[in-house]
């Protein structure tokens, strides 16, 4: 039986790291979750059912940003138990947070990659995630410093 994995990040560059990641998928019961926007409409095409997603939010309007953090909780909640992964992967940012809490909570193994655009800074979630995860992964040799139990996979792209 194959383990059940689901890959998580924002939208965006979050995404396009972790799309990197698509040649092992189909070694694993695999999902994946992000943020819904025109951009990766497509994903739906190409995924079909192993697709869901979240609202979008943006820390740039931060009344509304509040709502959808805290509708995509519940929903994170709902996807969690649905899909109830043995393995969590995520490249990061906002909406990979609550999902590693939750699955950490309840077993899952967490495996938290690093962004590539930061060479010599934290990121918010990756503070966070350090903390629990299983493995982190970092992209670059200067983030050690950083994450001294990390280790240095090199690059996804």
């Amino acid at each position: 039986m194959k383990k059940r994995v689901l890959f998580i990040s924002s939208t965006g560059g979050h995404l396009s790291e972790l799309l990197k990641l698509k040649k092992c998928f189909k070694n694993y019961d695999y999902y994946i979750i992000t943020e819904k926007t025109k951009s990766n409409l497509n994903l739906k095409k190409t995924y079909k059912k192993r697709v869901h997603f979240l609202v979008y939010g943006t820390k740039h309007y931060p009344f509304t940003y509040i709502f959808k953090g805290i509708y995509n909780i519940f929903k994170t909640i709902v996807l969690y138990f649905k899909i109830h992964p043995d393995y969590i992967i995520t490249t990061g940012a906002h909406t990979a947070g609550p999902m590693c809490i939750l699955g950490r909570l309840f077993g899952s193994r967490i495996i938290f990659i690093e962004t590539f655009a930061n060479i010599e800074s934290k990121t918010l979630t990756g503070k966070l995630v350090y903390k629990f995860a299983n493995i982190f992964v970092v992209q670059w040799n200067t983030m050690l410093k950083l994450y001294p139990k990390a280790v240095c996979w090199g690059w996804i792209f």
